[in-house]
């Protein structure tokens, strides 16, 4: 079992690091890619090695993404490769978990339509402008999609996902 954590610098530290340490804990391999080599530096200064570089990466190789938010996502939803990398997760049905301001790089890849899902309620807007049913819920799961708005969330977030990859 391994999940792709797909980040940038700027992300929101608890978002990213507590919840690959949950995974690891229940002994889910997690790797941290992002568009740079390199180590990644947290809003709040946490700072995370990249484990890989976002060319070439293909979902099949993965079990799962992540996607945690901050200031990360708004550079990371226009990326190409980062966005055709989430419509490759959507197409093969495997679990994607996005939270904050994650869900964003799902709306710009095109893959919210007609889905439930939540985000920092400063995301709503863009949820809805692509297509997406907004739920103001600390965590929203819509078949093997599993969002979240803030770092408070993590417990449920996590927990679904966990779920999601059969490791509760």
């Amino acid at each position: 079992m391994k999940v792709l954590i797909v980040s940038a610098d700027g992300f929101e530290d608890t978002e990213l690091l507590e919840p690959a340490r949950r995974l690891r804990a229940r002994e889910i391999a997690v790797e941290i890619a992002s568009p740079q080599a390199g180590v990644l530096t947290g809003k709040h200064g946490g700072r995370v090695a990249v484990d890989r570089t976002i060319a070439g990466l293909r979902a099949a190789d993965y079990d799962a993404l992540l996607l945690p938010g901050g200031l990360a996502p708004a550079g990371l939803c226009r990326d190409a490769a980062v966005l055709q990398l989430a419509r490759e997760f959507a197409m093969q049905d495997k679990p994607i978990a996005a939270i904050c301001h994650g869900p964003q790089i799902l709306a710009a890849a095109g893959v919210l339509r007609g889905r439930r899902a939540t985000a920092h309620p400063t995301v709503a807007e863009t949820l809805r402008a692509a297509g997406a049913v907004y739920e103001d819920s600390e965590v929203v799961v819509d078949g093997r999609l599993v969002t979240s708005r803030r770092p408070a969330d993590l417990p449920a977030f996590i927990e679904a996902l966990s779920r999601l990859l059969g490791r509760t």
